[in-house]
């Protein structure tokens, strides 16, 4: 279906007495004071109005309604026939046709630069098998012959023996050039011989303290460089242009704008391994008026600096709080990622014959310091965002922020934890009692390669059915938010929401990823939108309630009126911030 569609524009007007006729018939699923601001605006037109299909608010008592009205970017009237009172002779009416109108999808951990500025570079993130990242790698470098450095990223270690390539395999396809192609994960990246020799890189080079760089069976470097050590290499890279930045941002910003996302949190503002610091691509965004996302960035917390630096991280939200772009949060990286044994782990993995390791991963901040570090910035009303994926970086986080709430107090200040793969039943019931949100990446939990060859055979049978416990984190009362990690994985939210209540791949066969930790679909869409816009800050956006921002998303579909296997099938067809909108399919 087009937009043209189902979008008509009539010439009625809206009288006095309609006034009292709108207030007195809005529905009961629809709060008094929701009725109470109708009929205080009944009797000017308005702007948009939705109609003719279901509306899903929600709202605390997650009821539904069939109209909406907006007026200058703000809701102000929900409810069913009597909303229609509000078309006025320049009011645009957006024809449901049957279909489902729901709050905007907010997206709680995502890198949305980064990932926009690898789609115009040699993009692997939509291959999956060496072949083809063989073609797409020769093909790139071909059709850009005056590139310095072939780079860009997104290969998936499935795709190789162990989870790791070869620089060989770079070798014979761009001898000639410094190639260097994070993974889809982006903890680790992959180098040939000419980038690691430009970097210096030998069997002689020790690893550095917050990394691993792969060796060979005779102490070679294989070109595989983990975490902190992809930095040597990362930061010879010609540095991006500011308007390099700024078009990764846009095209981001569409792609996201087309799934049905009207805000996010981006989860890494600042210079990190071979990521430029994308602060300065958000403000020109927003004083050109192309930023039409609402935006929280996260201030990346340097792991090499103390507590000196939030003198720095002050200024840069002062100077970074502009429009619609808000930094009041500080990033912290406290552990990697479990496939290349870096996730902190409170035993240590296991090796291939299921034996007992020497290596229980990396906590990047010694667990004291990060207590230190968490409390003055909540002091400073900074929100902290925890990178936390193993049970030990779980739990050392959670610590973090019982000993913030003992010296401030309770403070307005949300902290959240993401990713939560592996979290220790002990701690299950903490994110509740210390008002740490859950933010999870939903697209994670479910059965496919990574997971099934390079996760599960070492982490064992019991720390594996602790992975992603988003039913326990439920039923605990815990608050969940949910992001993609984009580029990492897909930025869809429904996908994530599929896998979230089917604990499934769409369109896959597989098992079922520990059933007992599924979510229901109410919770699963609660979690994309009015949870993500809690741990925002965002209050007035997130459910369709008469005040908030009318940042709104039309599906094709009904979800919820069809079989859960089949969420995954709806599709975005228009997708509005403030009233104005911003996709339409």
């Amino acid at each position: 279906m087009s937009t043209t569609d189902h979008i008509v524009h009539t010439s009625t007007g809206a009288s006095a007495a309609v006034s009292t006729a709108v207030s007195a018939s809005v529905s009961t699923e629809v709060s008094t004071t929701a009725s109470t601001a109708v009929s205080a605006s009944a009797s000017a037109g308005a702007d948009v109005v939705f109609t003719g299909g279901a509306v899903y608010t929600v709202d605390a008592g997650r009821s539904r309604a069939s109209s909406v009205a907006v007026r200058d970017g703000r809701i102000v009237a929900v409810g069913h026939d009597e909303v229609r009172a509000l078309i006025g002779a320049r009011t645009e009416v957006v024809d449901l046709a049957g279909k489902l109108l729901i709050p905007g999808f907010q997206d709680a951990h995502v890198h949305p630069v980064g990932g926009g500025v690898e789609m115009g570079q040699c993009d692997l993130s939509e291959h999956e098998t060496l072949a083809e990242y063989r073609q797409a790698v020769r093909a790139y470098a071909d059709a850009h012959p005056d590139l310095e450095w072939i780079t860009g990223g997104g290969w998936s270690m499935e795709a190789f023996p162990g989870g790791l390539p070869h620089r060989s395999m770079l070798d014979e396809l761009v001898p000639d050039r410094p190639v260097f192609l994070p993974n889809r994960d982006h903890h680790g990246a992959w180098a040939n011989s000419m980038a690691l020799r430009l970097a210096g890189i030998t069997r002689d080079t020790p690893d550095p303290a917050d990394g691993r760089i792969e060796r060979d069976a005779d102490g070679e470097p294989t070109g595989v460089l983990q975490e902190g050590a992809a930095d040597l290499v990362g930061r010879l890279l010609p540095a991006l242009t500011p308007e390099d930045q700024v078009a990764g941002l846009l095209r981001a910003q569409r792609l996201l704008h087309s799934l049905g996302v009207t805000a996010w949190q981006d989860a890494l503002l600042g210079a990190h391994a071979n990521i430029t610091d994308a602060s300065a691509a958000y403000l020109t965004a927003a004083d050109r008026g192309q930023l039409t996302a609402r935006v929280v960035g996260s201030l990346w917390w340097q792991r090499d600096r103390g507590i000196e630096q939030i003198e720095d991280l002050l200024a840069r939200r002062e100077a970074g709080t502009r429009g619609r772009l808000s930094c009041t949060t500080v990033k912290i990286m406290q552990d990697g990622i479990a496939e290349n044994f870096t996730a902190a782990m409170l035993s240590p993995y296991l090796t291939a014959c299921g034996c007992a390791s020497d290596n229980s991963g990396i906590s990047f901040i010694e667990p004291q310091a990060l207590r230190r570090y968490v409390t003055a910035l909540d002091a400073h009303d900074f929100q902290v965002h925890f990178h936390a994926l193993g049970d030990r970086a779980v739990r050392e986080a959670l610590d973090a922020v019982a000993a913030m709430r003992a010296a401030n107090g309770w403070k307005d200040t949300r902290p959240h934890l993401a990713h939560l793969q592996v979290v220790h039943p002990a701690d299950i019931g903490r994110f509740r009692e210390l008002g740490a949100s859950a933010n999870m990446q939903p697209l994670w939990a479910a059965h496919e390669p990574q997971m099934d060859t390079l996760t599960i055979p070492f982490l064992g049978a019991e720390r594996a059915a602790w992975q992603y416990p988003f039913g326990e984190l439920a039923r605990s009362g815990a608050t969940l938010v949910a992001g993609s990690d984009w580029p990492v994985s897909s930025p869809d939210p429904i996908q994530g929401i599929h896998v979230a209540v089917n604990r499934r791949i769409h369109g896959s066969d597989s098992p079922v990823f520990f059933p007992e930790q599924r979510l229901d679909l109410h919770t699963a869409l609660a979690a994309y939108t009015a949870g993500s816009a809690y741990v925002n800050h965002l209050d007035d956006t997130g459910s369709i309630v008469v005040g908030n921002h009318a940042d709104l998303v039309v599906l094709d579909r009904d979800p919820f009126a069809a079989p859960e296997s089949e969420i995954g099938a709806t599709r975005v067809l228009e997708t509005f911030v403030g009233g104005e909108r911003v996709f339409g399919a």
